[in-house]
């Protein structure tokens, strides 16, 4: 097993590309099971989610043809199995998403109850909710969800009691084949749901509202193929824009979208980094001193992200003064606080809020990352660390950021992989 090695203390100077975004990658990957003609996605990420996701559809006889570039083709004429076995849609979460589309096609789907990071129990409840809403038949049975729609899916009102993300998404997925309109109220609005949105209509669907909390999907009989670029990553962009911000240095990031980190620029700025951007690029410049104490709230988009929590707790960490940091969508998020403090960082957690007492530096130690975003929290520390950080666990980091050590050593990082003792 692999772990990451940082010499820290050195300040990051250059640019960095931002890849397609993980998080609408892999949803994007499961339109093919709605179509019988070639999808290709283009600005896709390589990352160990996306390979799981391949070996998901490979199994249910998609082809894949995957290789070293950032294009993708996807081709489905008829699948060889409508189930979606354990040892594959434990890997990651988001594989469940394969469900509504089987479903939505063919009219019947087995997939296993997922797996995936463990910050909370985020329960697939209401993805199913939305589905037997859609007329489908669902049993659960020794960890595998049983679905039926004899005749297809219907459209239907349906009513989130939170904001879901993977729920709106799921529903779309299941509704642009199902009789009729269907509406959900209270629905996410991330950017990653409108890509989805945009490449589904680019198939033929007829869907309005996305990025709204009401949308729309008025039901069709077939989807075409499509030609989709994967919008840019909005939590890689901010992990490396918190990168540079704790370890000073000037950094622009290009192939992004700068209005989808609306509430993150603000945050950077008033902690006495200096923010610059346009439509599709960012410059972050910070010099000497400590950063001022800001206290975010974790909210659903267009808010602060969860994503981006622990990364920006470690800029905090170094703060001259005490701010405190709210997480509002998952429970047992702050497992990268014991982490931070075994590099010196003063923190006190109560439930869901963090007391972060800012101290002059971080100090190299061995660390263990416990999940993707505590992953790139931990290298943010190491990067401004006095001293040497050793991040164990690291397959994590694989699950979501793409050669991260290549791209922050060309910007002066030194940060290498190395083989775990």
């Amino acid at each position: 097993m692999d772990k990451i090695v940082i010499e820290g203390g050195f300040p990051l100077n250059g640019e960095i590309r931002i890849s397609g975004a993980k998080n609408s990658a892999i949803k994007l990957m499961a339109v093919c099971l709605l179509t019988d003609e070639p999808v290709t996605l283009t600005n896709m990420p390589r990352l160990r989610d996306t390979r799981s996701m391949a070996g998901l559809l490979r199994h249910l006889g998609v082809e894949v043809d995957a290789g070293e570039s950032d294009v993708m083709r996807l081709h489905g004429p008829k699948l060889s199995s409508t189930t979606a076995p354990y040892d594959l849609v434990r890997k990651m979460r988001a594989s469940f998403n394969v469900l509504g589309p089987i479903l939505a096609r063919h009219h019947a789907a087995k997939v296993s109850l997922p797996g995936g990071c463990a910050i909370g129990a985020r329960p697939v409840d209401l993805h199913l909710k939305a589905l037997e809403s859609l007329g489908a038949k669902i049993e659960l049975e020794e960890g595998y969800v049983i679905a039926s729609a004899k005749g297809g899916l219907v459209g239907a009102e349906i009513t989130f009691p939170f904001v879901t993300v993977g729920a709106t998404e799921h529903a779309m997925l299941a509704a642009v084949l199902a009789k009729g309109e269907t509406v959900l109220y209270n629905a996410a609005r991330e950017p990653e749901i409108v890509d989805l949105a945009n490449c589904l209509n680019a198939m033929g669907a007829k869907i309005s509202g996305a990025g709204r909390s009401e949308v729309r999907i008025e039901g069709v009989k077939s989807l075409s193929g499509v030609e989709h670029s994967v919008v840019p990553d909005r939590i890689e962009a901010g992990t490396y824009a918190l990168a540079a911000a704790t370890a000073g240095g000037s950094v622009r990031l290009r192939n992004i979208r700068s209005d989808h980190l609306g509430a993150l620029w603000p945050l950077i700025a008033q902690a006495g980094a200096k923010v610059s951007l346009d439509e599709t690029t960012v410059l972050i410049e910070r010099g000497g001193g400590r950063p001022k104490p800001v206290d975010v709230d974790t909210m659903a988009y267009p808010g602060f992200p969860t994503d981006l929590q622990a990364q920006f707790m470690a800029f905090m960490c170094l703060a001259d003064g005490v701010s405190i940091v709210r997480e509002n969508i998952f429970e047992n998020r702050f497992m990268h606080c014991p982490e931070l403090a075994r590099m010196g960082a003063d923190i006190t957690v109560t439930g869901r809020e963090a007391i972060v007492r800012g101290v002059k530096e971080f100090r190299g130690a061995p660390v263990m990352a416990t999940d993707l975003r505590a992953s790139a929290c931990l290298i943010n520390a190491g990067l401004a660390a006095r001293g040497e950080t050793h991040i164990s666990r690291v397959y994590h980091l694989d699950r979501g950021f793409e050669q991260i050590e290549v791209k922050l050593g060309q910007c002066g990082a030194r940060i290498s992989r190395q083989a775990d003792d």
